[in-house]
C-alpha cells in the first residue's frame, strides 16, 4: 500500500503522523510511504531522516492526497485539506467530527473511508488512540492553567501549590478519566489542593487508591458541581463521551458567579467543550476572559510539546497503521471490530451513531455500510 504523510497546517501544529521509526517498520513490510517536504522538520525530522529509511519526499500535499491509497494525519483534515480527498481514499487521523457539521459533510461528499483515532477502542472498552494525548493534555492542562492563574495573564494572582503559612490553589477536576488523572498527578505534584468529580464510583475508587488522601472524591452531582467550581481556583473540564459532543456540565450563569481570576482548562473543547461558555481557541491566542473567568481551549493542547506527542501517538497508532495496510482497509475493519469501532464516514455514509445524532444525519452501522 501506499501511504501518504502531510505536513500538518493546523495553527501551531507541529506534530507529524508517522515518525521515521514508523516509517521504516511500514517500508519493512512491503509498503510505500511518501512524506511531505519538511513535515517533521518543527520537532526535529527532516526530510534526510525519512529519506534514510526509505521513504519518499513529496513536494506539496497535493501529491501526497492525489496519489496515496491511505492519508495519515494528526489533527483533522482543514478544508483545503478535505477538498483534495479521493472516492475510496482513506484517512486516518483525529477527526472529532460531533460538533464540526462542516467537516462531516465535506467527508461525506468525498466518498472516502474516515477512521477516527478517538473512537477506536481495545478489549477493555477504553481509547488506545485517544489516551496517549489524553495523557499528555491532562498533564499540560495544570502546567497551563497555573499560568493563568497569574494576574499578568488575567488570573487571580494565586500560586498553586501556595507558600508555608499562605492556603494552596484549589484545582477541581471533572472526569476521572485518563486526563482527569494525569491533570491530578501534576496538581497533586505542585502542592495544590485537588479534587476529582466523576459519575463512576469505580473511577473515583481507583482515584482514591492512586492518591489517597491527597485528592478529595466527589460522585458527580448537580450539587458536588456547582459547590465545588464556585470554590475553585483552576477548574479542568475532561468529561469525554466517546464520538459525542462534550455535556455542559458548567454553564453561563455558572461561570457568572464564579470568583473573578477563575481559569478554566476546557480539555474538551475538541468535541465542542464541557463549559457553556467555551468556544475553541490556538496557542497563538490561548485565552479569553469572559464574566471575569480565564478561559483556555486550545483545541490542540499536545501540539505545544510536539515532540513528545508525537512519539506517543506513533506508539499508538502504528499497530493499526501496519494492520491496515497489511490486510487492506476494508479486510482490516472487517477482521478487527475495534478498529471498526473507528469507522465515523464511509464511501458517503455517516458511521459514527453519535456523530448522526449530532448533526440529525443518516446513520448506517458501519458492519452494515461495510457489507453493503
Amino acid at each position: 500500500m501506499l501511504i501518504g504523510v502531510p505536513k500538518e497546517i493546523k495553527n501551531n501544529e507541529y506534530r507529524v503522523g508517522m515518525v521515521p521509526a514508523a516509517v521504516r517498520e511500514l517500508i519493512h513490510h512491503g509498503h510505500e510511504v511518501t512524506i511531505e517536504t519538511s513535515a517533521g522538520a518543527g520537532i526535529g525530522f527532516h526530510d534526510e531522516d525519512y529519506t534514510n529509511v526509505g521513504a519518499k519526499i513529496a513536494p506539496d500535499a497535493k501529491t501526497i492526497f492525489d496519489t496515496a491509497e491511505m492519508i495519515v494525519k494528526v489533527k483533522e483534515p482543514q478544508a483545503v485539506e478535505r477538498a483534495m480527498l479521493r472516492e475510496g481514499q482513506t484517512l486516518f487521523t483525529y477527526l472529532h467530527l460531533a460538533p464540526d457539521l462542516e467537516q462531516t459533510e465535506d467527508l461525506v461528499n468525498s466518498g472516502s473511508i474516515c477512521i477516527a483515532y478517538e473512537t477506536v477502542t481495545d478489549a477493555s472498552g477504553r481509547l488506545p488512540l485517544l489516551a496517549p494525548m489524553s495523557e499528555v493534555a491532562g498533564r499540560m492542562s495544570i502546567q497551563a492553567g497555573a499560568m493563568c492563574m497569574e494576574k499578568s495573564h488575567g488570573g487571580s494572582g494565586i500560586l498553586l501549590g501556595g507558600v508555608p503559612g499562605v492556603t494552596q490553589g484549589h484545582v477541581v477536576i471533572l472526569g476521572g478519566g485518563v486526563v482527569g488523572q494525569n491533570a491530578a498527578q501534576m496538581a497533586v505534584g505542585m502542592g495544590a489542593r485537588v479534587t476529582v468529580i466523576d459519575r463512576s464510583v469505580d473511577v473515583l475508587r481507583h482515584i482514591d487508591h492512586r492518591f489517597g488522601n491527597r485528592v478529595q472524591t466527589l460522585y458527580s452531582t448537580q450539587d458536588a458541581v456547582v459547590t465545588n467550581v464556585m470554590n475553585a481556583d483552576l477548574v479542568i473540564g475532561s468529561v469525554l463521551i466517546p464520538g459525542a459532543s462534550a455535556p455542559k456540565l458548567v454553564t453561563a450563569e455558572m461561570i457568572r458567579e464564579m470568583k473573578t481570576g477563575t481559569v478554566v482548562v476546557d480539555v474538551a473543547i475538541d468535541q465542542g467543550g464541557c463549559f457553556e461558555t467555551s468556544h475553541a481557541t490556538t496557542h497563538d491566542d490561548p485565552t479569553f476572559i469572559k464574566d471575569g473567568v480565564v478561559h483556555y481551549c486550545v483545541a490542540n493542547m499536545p501540539g505545544a510539546v510536539a515532540r513528545t506527542s508525537a512519539a506517543a501517538l506513533n506508539n499508538a497508532t502504528l499497530p493499526y497503521v501496519l494492520e491496515l495496510a497489511d490486510k487492506g482497509v476494508k479486510d482490516a475493519l472487517k477482521s478487527n471490530v475495534h478498529l471498526l469501532h473507528g469507522l465515523n464516514v464511509y464511501h458517503g455514509k455517516v458511521t459514527n451513531e453519535f456523530v448522526g445524532k449530532a448533526h440529525k444525519m443518516d446513520y448506517v452501522d458501519a458492519e452494515a455500510a461495510l457489507a453493503a
